[in-house]
């Protein structure tokens, strides 16, 4: 039984910036099918990159295996798939074969230019050449990417019936619940390993949370008591100082006070007063150990604003299509104030290009009626968002938004304020999908139109964008292929 340990693992990329692992400790069985989740930002991707020796760093790594990972590279994306792949490793006609079949994928795929695949299909081809040898250990990084629903369905089966262990990076928590056996989470301050899938996870992240939570509350009453306690032992003290020294003005002796007696028992409480001051900064630090990997989830903003019309989308036996082929069968559907309609479908099949018809951007043929209730304000979320340019400032006066609630949406989406200087062109597509839809959010609209949301989001901004549609309740038309989001936030859903 083969193993990874990890011994002191301290990692940065620069001395400017704070430290992704720090004295990190963790041993993994190489048998686990082991899921690997985090915020964006924590080092998931730079954790399998440690692991396949691309970056310098501090402590050990123990291992005696061969790493292959995935998305593997390919140089040039013009040759057929087949020769694409013979440049990446040693492998039989029929074994390639084999696995593509296991993901019922069409092997004629291999004789096309890679270049001509789907984000999907390609998708498929580089996991199947990752399982044709079972020697090398994988390490799985986002293979959902341009997945849908029905493909997504089909990796994960397929990881499922592999007996070797692996490790995967995904944020779909309905894949990731499916295919793992344990779960490593990068939190604040450490690394986390949990015994179960996805679903086993968030129940004992959450009562972890809890705990410390409810110790810190217990903490702070009790640094708040002990406070009250010394500040009142340390005036007891002062005043029967003052007592000792008696009064000035008092015509005796002042034989009446025993003031040896006086000043030691004030000397008493003031070590007391001094002893409970310890224990309360002792407290104090306890305080602080706490909460520091209770994941800070701020509530997200969305200016939603209810529309006079009761009924704010119709079609009636709506088909669109490219030349001859219709995209889908006729379809009816409505849209009233308050609801939720999620379209889903495999790739191709005519999800986008519903929205981009009722939006007036459609380029093919159509039949039937689809219409927006006049004068309708909407926010719309693009699945190609290459276009937003400039300082956020300059954004935000372009689409005549508060440049405040832009900045809020996207620090509370995990855009670090740092970034907020740079230029949106300058960004990493995470960073410049977390501004596309914090604009929406900032957009006073009517109906919000979503086309796959949650592209390159981790799995806390997929909560955090749960919670403000249910608390909000708008009109929204979506197309995802996260089922566990669609299950929250959907009142309707349309199969194509």
């Amino acid at each position: 039984m083969s193993k990874i340990e990890i011994k002191n693992l301290t990692f940065g990329f620069d001395t400017l910036t704070e430290l992704l692992f720090d004295q990190a400790n963790l041993v993994i069985d190489t048998q686990w099918k082991l899921g690997l989740i985090g915020r964006n930002g924590r080092g998931k991707t730079t954790l399998l990159q440690l692991l396949l020796g691309e970056y310098a760093y501090s402590g050990t790594i123990h291992h005696s295996l061969e790493f292959t990972y995935f998305p593997q590279t390919i140089v040039d994306k013009t040759q057929l798939t087949y020769d694409c792949l013979q440049e990446l490793a040693i492998f039989e006609l029929w074994e390639i074969e084999r696995e593509l079949n296991l993901l019922q994928a069409d092997t004629d795929i291999l004789w096309r230019p890679f270049t001509s695949l789907s984000g999907g299909e390609q998708t498929k081809v580089l996991l199947a050449l990752l399982f044709i040898d079972d020697h090398p250990f994988p390490l799985i990084d986002e293979p959902t990417n341009h997945l849908d629903i029905t493909a997504r369905q089909q990796v994960a089966d397929y990881l499922k019936a592999k007996r070797n262990g692996f490790i995967v990076v995904s944020h779909d928590r309905s894949f990731v619940n499916e295919v793992v056996d344990h779960v490593l989470s990068i939190e604040k301050s450490q690394l986390v390993l949990y015994q179960g899938n996805f679903a086993t996870y968030e129940e004992q992240k959450e009562q972890r949370d809890r705990y410390e939570q409810e110790e810190n509350r217990k903490l702070q009453k009790e640094v708040r008591r002990l406070k009250q306690t010394a500040a009142d032992k340390a005036e007891w003290s002062r005043g029967r100082e003052k007592d000792k020294q008696g009064n000035p003005n008092q015509k005796g002796s002042g034989a009446i006070y025993d003031t040896g007696a006086i000043g030691a028992r004030a000397a008493r409480t003031m070590k007391r007063s001094k002893t409970i001051a310890n224990r309360m900064e002792q407290k104090a630090k306890e305080k602080e150990n706490l909460l520091h990997d209770v994941e800070d989830i701020d509530p997200l903003t969305m200016n939603y604003q209810p529309s006079h019309h009761k009924q704010l989308l119709k079609a009636e036996g709506l088909q669109l299509s490219y030349g001859e082929a219709p995209l889908f069968d006729p379809l009816s559907f409505e849209v009233e104030q308050g609801q939720r309609l999620a379209i889903q479908g495999a790739n191709g099949s005519g999800k986008s290009s519903i929205i981009q018809f009722l939006l007036g951007e459609f380029t093919g043929e159509d039949s039937g009626y689809a219409s927006l209730a006049h004068g309708l304000n909407i926010s719309y979320v693009r699945q190609n968002y290459e276009d937003n340019t400039g300082t956020l400032s300059e954004f935000a006066q372009t689409h005549h938004l508060s440049y405040q609630e832009l900045l809020n949406n996207l620090h509370k989406l995990g855009l670090e304020r740092k970034v907020f200087a740079n230029r949106i062109e300058e960004m990493s597509m995470g960073q410049r999908k977390r501004v596309e839809l914090a604009k929406s959010l900032a957009t006073p609209a009517e109906l919000f139109i979503w086309d796959e949301p949650l592209n390159y989001l981790d799995v806390f901004n997929h909560k955090q964008l749960e919670e403000v549609i249910q608390e909000v309740q708008p009109t929204m038309l979506v197309v995802e292929h996260e089922t566990t989001f669609l299950q929250s936030i959907a009142t309707q859903m349309i199969h194509l």
